[in-house]
């Protein structure tokens, strides 16, 4: 796409944007001044001033959204960890969410490049780079590592740039995992491509080539398209590489 259309397409864009924009702020303040009113006919518990306001514009939708990826993707790998009943579980990065609902039912070390301040029981947190985990060799039985590693090297996150960085990564999850340990592993899956600076894009193929040391138990694809149920497991490769930007759930075991 060339410079000047891609500029026009981003100034349409902003006109709409800034259509919709103005269109919720003549609605906020539409109900601001209504809300008042009801207010002052009532016994007016609490005082409402316009210095106080706090506008929320885009939260009237017919039913409740979410983001299908990082909503089903942690529901998968929980229900996994529900059958392997590991003593302990490492993380690498994956979503908060994820590892601290995980700690209230197992013990969980998680690990981030910008470390985190986070304080709960069950639930240790430490720095770790991705290309070089300071964990020894085979000594994990239980790890994931989901919507991560097609970051590493794009320097998104402050890392350092290197187009190898995520097979440096891959690598680093297959060293560090013991043998009979599982490994829950989460990529976009489609076209292969590179949206830079946010992620990569990998087919079904391509994971399965990068984890050829160890063997893969189940896969599990969300689709792209909202309108498709959920979660498809055991979803075929056909179907994967058809994605635009699908997720694709890998449960590897060694």
């Amino acid at each position: 796409m060339r410079l000047t259309e891609l500029l026009k397409r981003l100034f349409c864009l902003k006109v709409i944007s800034d259509h919709i924009k103005l269109t919720n702020w003549c609605t906020f303040i539409r109900d601001f001044k209504r809300f008042k009113n009801l207010t002052e006919a009532t016994d007016n518990r609490f005082a409402l001033h316009w210095r106080d306001i706090y506008p929320c514009l885009s939260d009237k939708t017919a039913s409740t959204t979410f983001d299908r990826h990082y909503v089903y993707h942690p529901a998968w790998a929980a229900r996994i960890l529900a059958r392997t009943q590991p003593e302990f579980h490492v993380d690498i990065s994956s979503s908060l969410h994820f590892a601290t609902v995980v700690s209230a039912f197992i013990p969980v070390k998680f690990y981030d490049y910008r470390p985190v301040d986070l304080q709960l029981n069950q639930l240790s947190t430490e720095y770790a780079d991705l290309a070089s985990l300071p964990l020894e060799d085979e000594s994990i039985q239980s790890i994931s590592c989901m919507h991560v590693v097609e970051h590493v090297g794009l320097g998104r996150y402050g890392d350092t740039l290197d187009p190898d960085g995520d097979l440096r990564a891959m690598g680093e999850l297959q060293r560090v995992l013991a043998d009979g340990g599982s490994l829950l592993f989460v990529v976009p899956v489609g076209r292969p491509r590179i949206m830079f600076n946010a992620h990569r894009i990998y087919s079904y193929e391509q994971i399965l080539r990068y984890f050829s040391e160890i063997h893969l138990e189940e896969f599990a694809l969300i689709p792209d398209r909202s309108d498709s149920r959920g979660i498809i497991y055991d979803a075929i490769q056909e179907v994967a590489d058809a994605q635009d930007y699908g997720c694709g759930c890998f449960w590897f075991k060694k």
